[in-house]
């Protein structure tokens, strides 16, 4: 028993990074350099390949010209408190999130091995029998009863990015969609590939607001504009039954909602991104320059285990759970648990 409360209580770590949004109706898919997004899309920008010896890859990148902006919000929850002005460099950003075609081109090129699909390390897991340190993922499982908050999170075995939902399920049809099962080393895995690196959170942030500076959302300060949805999200009495009333249960496509001010989609919504920020309770109250450069000395724990920002929000979102599907919104979570509401983008900074 004790074995199982142990291997619960990883899992509710996982659960930390549950997001939250609302209730709207169906939005209208982006289109961009490389066409339209969306079902039509195949998941992969044009010139998509691994990098050359000279020059990162730069397919289905939007470049962002920097500059200084309030990072946080002093309306939403403490942890995105207090808001100061940061400016940024200029930096390239994936137009949407890595899709599952992209990553399989990764994996295919490089042959790959997710964290979800090794072993459980013994020393993450303390006191789990070592017969259960089977490969494993975090999945998202909608009980058929009231339970605690979080109960409905389960570590599934043979659950991963190829296995979204665990054995018997799959990613046929879903090529496009954006890829999940990634725990932070996986995502850094392949943004080198690419010769790139994951986003800063003030990065990231910047990116998602647009040019929208101070704005509660990507598009403005309204959840819904003219009952269009602007976000895949939650839709019913969470966590029982999402209703797809956004046109969408589960993740979408990338690209079926419109583009920010800076040509990006799916910023919020969706699923959640990782960052390569350390976490921390609160934001600095004093102003930063281009704070990527200070954290990047102080970015590695022992072992890997310090908690990573993410950002961004999930299909999970729930009008009556919580509302974090804002660019302000920031979770932590731990870089060696995947989860089925997590994915990322990447970035090439401009120096």
């Amino acid at each position: 028993m004790k074995a199982a409360e142990t291997a619960l209580r990883l899992v509710l770590a996982a659960a930390l990074a549950l997001g939250a949004g609302t209730a709207c109706a169906a939005g209208r898919a982006a289109a961009g350099s490389d066409g339209p997004l969306c079902r039509g899309y195949s998941g992969v920008p044009q010139g998509f390949a691994a990098t050359g010896d000279a020059e990162p890859n730069r397919a289905g990148l939007v470049a962002v010209k920097g500059g200084s902006f309030t990072m946080g919000s002093r309306d939403g929850y403490p942890e995105e408190r207090e808001p100061h002005r940061v400016q940024v460099q200029d930096f390239l950003i994936d137009r949407h999130e890595v899709t599952n075609a992209q990553f399989a081109a990764f994996v295919k090129a490089t042959g790959y091995v997710t964290r979800a699909q090794r072993p459980l390390d013994a020393w993450a897991y303390p006191g789990v029998p070592r017969e259960r340190l089977v490969p494993s993922s975090v999945v998202f499982v909608p009980p058929q009863r009231p339970t605690p908050a979080y109960g409905w999170w389960q570590l599934v075995p043979g659950a991963d990015w190829r296995h979204p939902r665990g054995p018997g399920s799959g990613i046929e049809g879903l090529e496009n969609h954006p890829v999940v099962h990634v725990a932070y080393e996986d995502a850094q895995a392949y943004a080198h590939w690419l010769g790139r690196e994951l986003p800063s959170e003030a990065q990231w942030e910047y990116a998602a607001r647009g040019g929208r500076d101070g704005a509660a959302y990507p598009w403005g300060n309204t959840p819904a504009v003219q009952g269009r949805a602007m976000a895949n999200s939650w839709q019913g009495r969470f966590p029982f039954e999402d209703d797809g009333a956004d046109g969408h249960a589960g993740t979408a496509p990338v690209g079926c909602f419109e583009a920010n001010g800076f040509g990006l989609v799916d910023v919020v919504g969706n699923v959640w991104e990782w960052t390569r920020d350390r976490w921390r309770e609160r934001h600095a109250q004093d102003g930063a320059d281009n704070p990527m450069e200070v954290r990047l000395a102080q970015a590695e724990a022992p072992r890997g285990t310090q908690p990573r920002v993410i950002k961004g929000g999930s299909f999970l979102c729930a009008p009556d759970f919580c509302v974090r599907y804002r660019p302000a919104s920031r979770q932590p979570q731990d870089p060696l648990l995947a989860t089925q509401h997590l994915g990322f983008r990447t970035v090439i900074n401009l120096r």
